[in-house]
């Protein structure tokens, strides 16, 4: 099946559905498949984006921005997998618990203003991958039509580029609770730690980027091209101190480099 064809299919689909929400993070896939819906001229689209300490908050502006451009409606919800210990204790199924709350709360959102579906934007490459938050889209009637129109994560690009979407290129950003190994107990202050030691990096130009913590440990993950980058003995010197002043005792860079889901090895 040609791309076009799996675009037109998407595009029917969503058709169909007539009213919708979806969750919405501002992410590659998310923002394409809220142009998708726009573009196949539903009767009405709401986006939501749930806010917690797990998410940075340039990607909560970002989301912003996306909808703002759109002209879509956007709600911000507060959400609360801290306060569950389901989820903060980490286990290796801990999306579960996160998208459980997420799509709970967004059920009642379409309940109450009668929304006909709830979206959300799993893509083909998805179907394959460890994803434990699949089972609470399962468990909360989520619809996700990029898997079902076959749409992997290249395809989503290269339609997003042709849309003229700025999401098009944009790096992956999973949630600040990936950074820590499965059973280290995740708290809002551990999360404001890496989500600080991250911004700070990409001050260097780096865009691919990670800040795994092991305690008292940040280990730095990186593309190999950009270890350069991170590698000028200025802005090493800058890192360091940086990052000790948050609470860090020591400061590595993994030779392997930048590789999603590291954790899960």
């Amino acid at each position: 099946m040609t791309l076009e064809e799996k675009f037109n299919n998407l595009k029917n689909r969503l058709k169909e559905m007539d009213r919708v929400v979806i969750a919405f993070s501002g992410g590659v896939d998310s923002a394409f498949l809220l142009k998708a819906a726009i573009v196949s001229g539903l009767s009405e689209v709401l986006a939501v984006t749930g806010r917690s300490e797990s998410m940075p908050e340039e990607e909560l502006s970002l989301a912003g921005e996306i909808t703002s451009s759109l002209n879509v409606r956007h709600r911000i919800i507060e959400t609360n997998e801290l306060q569950d210990a389901n989820y903060s204790s980490n286990p290796p199924d801990r999306c579960y618990f996160c998208k459980k709350e997420l799509f709970g709360r967004l059920n009642e959102i379409a309940k109450k203003e009668d929304f006909h579906f709830i979206l959300d934007g799993t893509n083909a490459d998805d179907a394959g991958d460890r994803r434990p938050g699949r089972r609470a889209a399962e468990e909360e009637g989520v619809e996700s039509p990029l898997l079902d129109a076959g749409l992997s994560k290249d395809d989503i690009r290269r339609l997003s580029r042709t849309l003229d979407l700025p999401t098009w290129n944009k790096p992956a950003t999973p949630c600040l609770s990936s950074r820590f190994p499965y059973g280290r107990k995740i708290t809002a202050k551990a999360l404001e730690r890496v989500g600080k030691a991250e911004t700070f990096i990409k001050k260097s130009g780096v865009k691919e980027l990670r800040v795994r913590s092991h305690s008292d440990v940040a280990r730095i993950e990186i593309l190999p091209d950009d270890f350069p980058k991170l590698m000028d003995n200025a802005f090493r010197e800058k890192t360091v101190d940086y990052l000790k002043s948050l609470g860090f005792k020591y400061i590595a860079v993994d030779l392997q480099g930048f590789r999603s889901g590291s954790l899960n090895e």
